[in-house]
């Protein structure tokens, strides 16, 4: 769904342009918080949570070359917002979304320079803000689970999906560059965005139960998940006439799995699995064009399409320029753009943990103790 040059005339890119600086300056101070933890452990899991964050965006970025075919002549592709919230919270998730989206625009040539904070406001924010907002109601009424955390996230991430669609056809009727009657717009893009939301919910879900299943520690949206049956024996423990016994206080599930265990082997698994999607499955992705690509075309969206300022790109379109073959092409492209998502990503991260951590070793007067880090 990247909204290249020319679909949004200069005004309403402007505003949306300053919606998403605000919210990424917002997301930055509330990242902070989450990259620095809470309670017993957070020194460790802010050493291991920046560096998770960095890797989120990276495989975010992998994933999203993956186009899977939706329906005739149409394919579709991760957004990522809800995977992002879900993963490592939702002002992270935000810059995580945000930082592949720079990352494409500028060496892919994918998704207009003019156009960035309209793609922001749209897969990085509106899907955050709704994916989470749904996942957090859903946790709240579903059994305290682990398999709820997984039918949460499937959830939410299916919603995400079109709620984006609405938000883009919302930013095209303030300042649609062609004239298309915008009740077309809506029916076509949101049509096609379900599709695609089952596919996104999919992967979202796959992902989230992988790691829960190692390391639930590791998932944000799981904090807090209560693990009763992680804790009890056996239910034949007790006498039957027994009085039950109150119900327990949640307990964090950082706090109930170790939380001072080293997260290399998971972030050196996402790493290859990031590096496996972009510089090998990605070659077989779908060649349709995706959701809006294909609206855009039969609606006449595009009339007014400008090429992309970063066209001659080394990079442009996934492919590493004057390299023949197809496939080594499209995979080194893949690797590159990894790699550059994964050391952006990362260092965007390590300075917000360590401006956070900063702040809070300093003591609040001679002989005060070190404040607590604030809570999420």
């Amino acid at each position: 769904m990247h909204v290249p040059d020319g679909f949004i005339n200069a005004p309403v890119s402007l505003a949306t342009g300053a919606v998403a600086a605000a919210a990424v300056a917002v997301s930055l101070r509330g990242a902070r918080r989450e990259l620095a933890g809470t309670g017993a452990g957070a020194a460790a899991g802010a050493e291991r949570t920046a560096p998770l964050a960095g890797l989120v965006a990276a495989f975010i970025f992998a994933v999203q070359m993956l186009n899977f075919p939706v329906a005739a002549g149409t394919s579709g592709h991760l957004l990522g917002g809800a995977l992002a919230a879900i993963l490592v919270g939702p002002y992270t998730g935000v810059l995580c979304v945000s930082v592949v989206l720079l990352m494409q625009g500028v060496l892919f040539a994918d998704g207009g320079l003019t156009a960035l904070g309209v793609n922001i406001t749209d897969m990085a924010i509106v899907t955050t803000v709704v994916a989470y907002g749904l996942f957090r109601g859903l946790v709240k009424v579903l059994p305290r689970r682990r398999r709820s955390i997984t039918v949460a996230s499937f959830v939410a991430a299916l919603v995400s999906v079109p709620a984006a669609a609405v938000a883009f056809t919302a930013i095209y009727a303030l300042g649609g560059t062609a004239d298309v009657p915008i009740g077309k717009v809506f029916t076509a893009m949101v049509g096609v965005h379900v599709l695609i939301g089952i596919g996104e919910a999919v992967i979202t879900a796959l992902t989230v139960g992988a790691v829960i299943a190692v390391r639930p520690d590791l998932v944000h949206g799981a904090r807090g998940l209560t693990a009763p049956l992680e804790l009890r024996t056996s239910p034949l423990a007790a006498p039957a006439d027994a009085p039950a016994a109150p119900e327990a206080e949640p307990v964090p599930a950082a706090a109930a799995t170790a939380p001072r265990r080293s997260a290399r082997r998971v972030w050196l698994a996402g790493l290859a699995a990031a590096l496996v999607c972009a510089g090998g499955i990605s070659y077989y992705a779908s060649a349709s064009p995706d959701g809006l690509e294909k609206v855009a075309h039969d609606q006449g969206i595009d009339a007014k399409a400008e090429d992309h300022a970063s066209k001659d790109s080394p990079l442009a379109d996934y492919s590493v320029k004057d390299i023949t073959d197809a496939r080594l092409s499209g995979g080194l492209a893949g690797v590159i753009g990894v790699g550059a998502t994964l050391a952006v990503g990362t260092g965007v991260f390590v300075v917000l943990r360590r401006r956070k951590s900063a702040a809070t070793a300093e003591p609040a007067g001679p002989g005060a103790e070190h404040p607590a880090p604030e809570s999420v």
